[in-house]
């Protein structure tokens, strides 16, 4: 055995570590929930096609954006709603003018009360009679839910549309594994008189969600789909509707509602009618029951659900090209079940029917006096007719919630409808048996990748990270899912990634995997990761510091057998060869990404570093990894003695997957850090013996990022004394700090709370300032440092900060007083009155920490327990407003003070604002950098279109300076089109001066202000943005230029609106027919289109 360099021919050169390392802050790719698009949080006006989505994101869009109440029951770590939240608290606007109420509920006996109380309440605004309501929910909730559902379904006349979205999802306590469950959902249909709507697919979900809320306006209806895999699968979804789209179709097919009547006729005939009105007005062509497979088919499989029916028409298909005489009909609407279409739907020459039919769990399927719901309503339907001479034979196919099915499994349901084998069994160079039929995707066009990961792994980001960055290409359609297994080895997550120059419809697990990474050899031992590799495919094993002649020891000779018979090369990875990242563990995710590119894609590695860039990291660490990655990454000769490994014939058959039974890892850390009142010896014997306390010596220790010490070299006021806002610019020297930062990137402020009001609360809560404390680090609760109170106060406990509902929970376990302890249970508790007390307090009275704990005298907790309680002090990032090539030995920043009156009449500030505003020259300040998405083009002469609004003006002073010591420096510019927006051109017109002066020497092209106050009509910054066109055309598409927006949220719609019209105009002008949005999103994949937004 000899190992080689990745893709190379030669022996391997001797490793050599490598000591230089990044020193710039990194772009950190985290995963916020398996939810949301990539992991990322998604905001509301962005939700277009063609995007990448996930089906539970576009089920959310479309219940806030219809909706006037949604209330959730989604369990913690499901986040079912964690997007709809999120734009609730960003005060985003449904179609009615006003943000959609998001009510998160508790899963628990008389659910959804609540929300039947509000419908029927008397104060209910009649007004929002025909506005539906929507619910968000798991199926195992429903149990819950069901008094009051069945309560809504008996009043429906009188109530507003009603509509439940519910994910597919429960656990199952005997198979420790979260199921797919539509047993109880289709019960629960049938009992209360609910209609009922299935998705089959990503690319369907948000269609599914405006028909099921267009239905609620004829009976209460649940749209149902898949949660465990394809609801959290993220996709490139073309057709997708924005919020406009939505509101244009609802209305328009609402008109077309047949006119109200009560008999189940007459239910049957409004939904077929509605359906084809929804047909109608968005060109598809959804029936009630669909059918696909043979012409004259003989067999057909009746299935209802998500990867049911997208999994069995793909068979079907594949079936049928063999010359099987075969098919499957789809129950798209369940309920009303439309007996007529059904009967329609089957062709006349079938003469055997198997329904795939859910039931609870296994026990039901062997039980022969169990019926599926589904069978139940076939046979009904199949028995009164007099369609056929003979009628088909109706097989009840049951299945457990517990199943996951796969291409084999539906073909072996088909199996049990026809005598003849269907499946030509073929050896795949494994165990495993496979069939040229069932090739379902093109191994040809479609990459597909799998990883394989424990969830402690520094890399446990990496597999999505990777995902994203191969979406930046527009021409290419990705789709990733990621499921956790969390009982086994302490926690394991697998990732699939598939990659396709055409949409890609897959809902099952990658079984042919061109690339396989495995990110810990125990994993070999636990699973057979090779049965899902393709014959002659990679494998990529993390083995650090296992030396050439030992790696055929760490491999399980069942794994070296099957790699020898599947012909698959093996990669070693060896993260602790590179200096950089054996002292600094963190960088192995960016080592490991580049690691993975060589291996998947060799060919587009140079572009891909670029892509792998863009979502973390940066391009100097990428490309340095890139540089020394032959250290880390080699190819294994296999020796032909593998091919004769003897296995353990005693071993049981490993699992191929994990079971899924969680979409999150397990926080194995749950124990607070002790926090304890120390004296001065204490703090003394840490200093003096530090080895043995474990004593470090660092600057603002407390933060996990470089962080600098700078000094105020100016602060000056931008706005009036007499002027109502406070705007001001202040400078800072870097000194010898070694501060270096780019164009776009953020200063991060490490701020101090008031000296004074420190003092006082010092006072009224009888503390020691000089007493010693140790408190727990601001960034990594398990480091530990020693301060004084007053120093902890000062720079570590956000003592005036807002408090979370958590902190009234907490603070009541310590309140003497019985009322006082009752009122904090309520402020901390899920009861409506302390939700709007809480609210109250929090958003008009804006109390603080310090006010609760004064106004709560009873509740007085140690020092040692506020520092448990109360959240940690964070820095906060303001853009840069200056260019270090112009002036390398300061940096600027453009900042307005946050400030309001409270009820009471105080005076309140922003917490960084005020630190900032306050500081007098020669004052130190610890400040850390932070990268961003505003980056200047690759080429100067590339024209710059800049809009900002306020404050957001400050990273483009930054821009503005670097053009013009370009100039300086005898480069050409391109163009630089400047907007601008603020109230009033005297009290805000903010470098004003510069602007002015920069036009004058040529480097700003167009001044484009807008003060919105100065005149009686309004004129915001898309105005004058709209009134420069052509300019705008001729700079951003002629010439290639890039644009950028920062400022507050709400102008991004009239702005983007503004270029696609551009884009518009430019095309009809040469004759070409394109989509402006579709335009927009190759622009942003080339980083030209730019938002920073807040």
């Amino acid at each position: 055995m000899r190992l080689q360099p990745a893709e190379s021919n030669g022996p391997a050169p001797v490793p050599q570590p490598v000591h230089a390392g990044p020193e710039k802050p990194l772009k950190e790719f985290n995963q916020h929930s398996t939810s949301l698009p990539f992991g990322q949080p998604i905001s509301f006006s962005s939700i277009v096609g063609p995007t990448y989505v996930t089906p539970q994101t576009l089920i959310q869009q479309v219940s806030y954006s219809l909706s006037d109440r949604l209330w959730t029951y989604s369990p913690e770590t499901f986040d079912l709603d964690v997007a709809a939240k999120s734009w609730h608290q960003e005060k985003a606007q449904n179609v009615y003018g006003y943000p959609t109420k998001v009510e998160a509920m508790q899963i628990r006996r008389g659910a959804a009360s609540v929300a039947l109380g509000y419908v029927f309440s008397k104060d209910f605004d009649l007004k929002k009679r025909f506005v539906p309501q929507s619910i968000i929910a798991s199926s195992s909730a429903l149990q819950y839910l069901r008094a009051a559902l069945d309560q809504l379904s008996l009043l429906y006349s009188v109530a507003s549309p009603f509509v439940a979205h519910i994910a597919a999802i429960d656990y199952a306590g005997a198979s420790s594994q979260l199921v797919t469950d539509y047993a109880s959902a289709l019960s629960l249909a049938e009992e209360l008189g609910f209609g009922m709507v299935a998705s089959f697919s990503t690319y369907e979900a948000q269609h599914m969600a405006l028909f099921s809320t267009l239905l609620a306006s004829v009976c209460p209806t649940m749209h149902i789909y898949d949660g465990v895999s394809v609801g959290r699968e993220t996709t490139r979804v073309v057709d997708v509707l924005d919020q406009a789209g939505l509101h244009n179709t609802y209305k328009a097919v609402q008109s077309a509602l047949p006119e109200s009547g009560t008999r189940k006729s007459d239910l049957d005939t409004k939904v077929s009618r509605l359906l084809e009105a929804f047909n109608g007005e968005l060109g598809t062509q959804y029936g009630l029951f669909e059918y696909q497979g043979h012409a004259s088919p003989e067999s057909v499989l009746v299935v209802f659900g998500t990867v049911e029916s997208s999994l069995a028409s793909q068979v079907a298909t594949s079936l049928e090209r063999d010359g099987a005489r075969v098919g499957v009909l789809k129950v798209r609407v369940y309920r009303p079940f439309v007996e007529a279409e059904c009967l329609k739907a089957l062709p006349e020459s079938v003469k055997t029917i198997g329904v795939l039919g859910q039931v609870h769990d296994q026990k039901a399927v062997v039980d022969k006096s169990v019926r599926s719901n589904l069978h139940t309503d076939v046979i009904a339907a199949v028995t009164f007719s007099d369609r056929w001479a003979t009628q088909p034979a109706v097989l009840d196919i049951k299945y457990a919630r517990e199943t996951v099915w796969t291409s084999i499994s539906v073909a072996a349901a088909f199996q049990l409808l026809v005598k003849q084998p269907l499946l030509q069994p073929q050896r795949d160079g494994g165990d495993a048996v496979a069939s040229s039929s069932l090739q379902l995707i093109d191994p040809a066009s479609v990459q597909q990748y799998t990883f394989w990961e424990l969830d402690t792994s520094v890399s446990v980001n990496a597999p999505v990270a990777i995902a994203k960055a191969l979406a930046i290409d527009s021409a290419s359609n990705v789709t990733t899912k990621t499921g956790y297994d969390n009982l086994l080895q302490g926690g394991i997550l697998r990732t699939d990634i598939r990659k396709s120059p055409k949409s890609i419809e897959a809902s099952y697990p990658i079984n042919a995997a061109d690339v396989i990474s495995v990110g810990d050899a125990s994993l070999l031992k636990g699973f057979d990761v090779l049965n899902g590799v393709k014959v002659g495919g990679k494998i990529m094993l993390r083995l650090p510091g296992v030396k050439d002649e030992d790696v055929e020891s760490k491999l399980p000779a069942e794994f070296r057998k099957a790699l020898s018979v599947k012909a698959a090369r093996l990669y070693i990875f060896d993260p602790q060869a590179i200096g950089t990242v054996a002292n600094d563990p963190q960088l192995e995710t960016y080592l490991a990404q580049v690691a993975f590119l060589r291996v998947a894609l060799p060919s587009l590695e140079k572009v891909g570093l670029q892509k792998l860039a863009s979502v973390n990291g940066s391009i100097e660490t990428i490309e340095q990894f890139a540089g020394v990655l032959d250290n880390a990454l080699r190819l294994i000769e296999i020796p032909e003695s593998w091919a004769t490994a003897e296995a353990d014939s005693l071993l049981v058959a490993l699992p191929k997957n994990i079971h899924t039974n969680s979409f999150t890892a397990f926080d194995k850390i749950e124990v607070e850090p002790p926090t304890y009142l120390k004296d001065w010896k204490t703090a003394a014997k840490g200093l003096a013996f530090k080895e043995a306390y474990g004593t470090k010596t660092a600057l603002r220790p407390d933060l996990a990022t470089n962080t600098y010490t700078v000094h105020v070299q100016e602060n000056r006021r931008l706005t009036p004394p007499s002027y109502d806002r406070t705007i001001f610019h202040i400078e800072f020297d870097l000194g010898d700090s070694g501060l270096r930062y780019e164009i776009g990137e953020a200063l991060g402020i490490h701020a101090e709370n008031d000296e004074v009001e420190v003092n006082e609360f010092i006072k009224f809560y009888k503390l020691d300032p000089e007493e010693i404390v140790e408190v727990p680090n601001r960034e990594n609760p398990n480091v530990l440092e020693n301060r004084t109170v007053y120093q902890a106060l000062m720079q570590n406990v956000d003592i005036f900060g807002k408090p979370p509902k958590r902190f009234y929970e907490a603070l009541a376990d310590f309140a003497e007083d019985p009322a006082e302890k009752r009122e904090l249970t309520t402020l901390g508790g899920p009861t409506k009155d302390g939700n709007q007390e809480f609210k109250r307090r929090s958003e008009v009275d804006t109390v603080t920490y310090a006010d609760i704990l004064l106004e709560f005298a009873s509740a007085h907790p140690s020092f040692h327990d506020i520092v448990r309680i109360v959240s940690p002090m964070k820095r906060r990032e303001y853009s840069i407003a200056s260019c270090q090539k112009v002036t390398p030995t300061s940096v600027a920043l453009m900042i307005v003070v946050v400030g309001w009156v409270d009820p009471k009449g105080r005076d309140r500030f922003g917490q960084a604002t005020r630190f900032l505003n306050k500081l007098k020259v020669g004052a130190p300040v610890t400040v850390s950098i932070k990268p961003s998405v505003m980056k200047l083009p690759p080429k100067s002469t590339q024209p710059l279109i800049m809009a900002g609004l306020g404050t957001g003006l400050a990273p483009f002073r930054a821009f503005v300076q670097h053009r013009a010591w370009e100039k300086e420096q005898g480069k050409e510019i391109g163009a630089v089109l400047l907007y601008m927006g603020s109230r009033h051109q005297r009290e805000e017109y903010c470098y004003g001066e510069e602007w002015e002066a920069y036009q004058d020497a040529g480097v700003i092209t167009l001044l484009g202000r807008a003060f919105s106050r100065d005149q009686p009509q309004k004129i915001y910054i898309q105005d004058r943005m709209r009134q420069t066109m052509e300019e705008i055309a001729q700079a951003y598409l002629k010439e290639e230029g890039a644009f950028y927006l920062c400022g507050p949220t709400w102008p991004v719609p009239d702005v983007t609106k503004v270029l696609e019209d551009a884009i518009a105009q430019d095309a009809k002008r040469m004759g070409k027919k394109i989509s402006p949005r579709t335009e927009i999103e190759k622009l942003k994949d080339q980083l030209r289109y730019v938002l920073e937004v807040y």
